[in-house]
């Protein structure tokens, strides 16, 4: 049996247990790691107050890095003991035990907690830029610029080529202009402090922060067809704009894709907390309040640089090489958005939480 995230009700962060589960085996082209650190993201939370799926009882967690202890049937590419990292497809990253459908080496350099930063962020943004067409003529708005995938975004779009302009509080301006972004500021004038920078506009649009500016972003990109979002289901279905969820299809070839800019320095996923897996309620109370620069993460079994990533931050660097598993990407969490009633209210909570301070 091993220890496990799991509600079996939906509510506040109080729901959340820590229960024990029989052990999962990996099938093929799978390999099992006993977990040292997950990552935790804005969906856990709106999972489990019941703005997703509606299914009782739930696991939790997508991303995760630790040590393989156990190959699926085909899997030649990694060895028992390796510390690898990747992606939970069934959601049960955040255990001691944890099947991963895509992973990828970690190497000396990285600790586990940046390693469990990386997989969701560089994917995340990946697709919502190759969605977007983003290149090395494109002008790009994106609203929550400063967190981990907004930040992923920017970096990925700079070495595109792109010129990238930041939504994001006055505090984090300066972290912007570090990876390459020309910072603005949120609220009222928002369009106005745009045109100051691109008079004519930008060329597309990405909300990563669900703040309620697709209106504004629909203008300053020259319509509905030239922004995606990936924090708010209802505005999009509301204003014609495109919501990434993956359904599509997940962009997992960026694991493989990021060495060459991670070896560089020309990318890095900033831990902002580690939590014991333990606290799992106390992370989900962080990211609730929405002013988290970079990446919250558990550890499990294991505290090696915790302490210190908990009380400065720090950043994750590494080579990466990507390792697909096949048709179990079909097997992906559901989209991220409202199931059942009380959208406005739910509404209302994603915009509070998913943007940046």
């Amino acid at each position: 049996m091993l220890k496990a995230v799991r509600f079996s009700q939906f509510g506040g962060p109080e729901v959340l247990e820590i229960v024990d589960l029989p052990d999962p085996h990996p099938g093929p082209g799978q390999v099992r790691i006993a977990v040292r650190a997950a990552g935790v993201n804005p969906s856990d939370w709106k999972k489990r107050k019941g703005l997703m799926d509606g299914e009782l009882p739930q696991t939790m967690g997508h991303e995760a890095a630790g040590v393989v202890d156990e190959l699926g049937d085909g899997v030649a590419d990694a060895s028992v003991g390796d510390r690898v990292f990747g992606f939970s497809t069934e959601g049960a990253a955040q255990a001691e035990l944890a099947v991963l459908s895509y992973y990828a080496p970690i190497p000396p350099s990285l600790d586990f907690p940046g390693a469990a930063a990386l997989p969701a962020a560089i994917e995340t943004a990946t697709r919502a830029l190759d969605q977007l067409g983003v290149g090395s003529s494109s002008k790009l708005l994106i609203n929550g610029a400063s967190g981990s995938v907004g930040s992923a975004a920017v970096q990925l779009a700079v070495v595109r080529g792109a010129r990238v302009i930041g939504i994001a509080s006055p505090a984090n301006h300066e972290y912007l202009r570090s990876l390459g972004a020309e910072p603005v500021a949120y609220g009222e004038g928002l369009v106005k402090r745009v045109r100051a920078l691109a008079p004519d506009g930008v060329d597309v649009a990405l909300d990563v922060a669900g703040s309620g500016v697709l209106p504004e972003l629909i203008e300053l990109a020259g319509g509905p067809e030239h922004v995606v979002t990936i924090a708010d289901f209802g505005g999009a279905r509301e204003h014609g704009v495109t919501f990434s969820s993956g359904d599509a299809g997940r962009a997992v070839h960026a694991l493989g894709e990021i060495g060459e800019l991670i070896e560089s320095g020309r990318f890095s996923v900033p831990v902002a907390q580690t939590f014991p897996l333990a606290e799992v309620a106390e992370a989900h109370r962080v990211s609730e309040q929405g002013h988290v620069r970079g990446k919250l993460v558990l550890l499990v079994g294991w505290d090696g640089a915790g302490a210190a990533h908990r009380a400065a931050g720090g950043a994750a660097r590494a080579y990466l090489h990507a390792r697909p598993a096949g048709p179990r990407a079909a097997r992906w969490p559901p989209a991220d958005r409202p199931a059942g009633d009380h959208r406005d209210q739910r509404a209302a909570d994603r915009r509070r939480s998913d943007r940046d301070p």
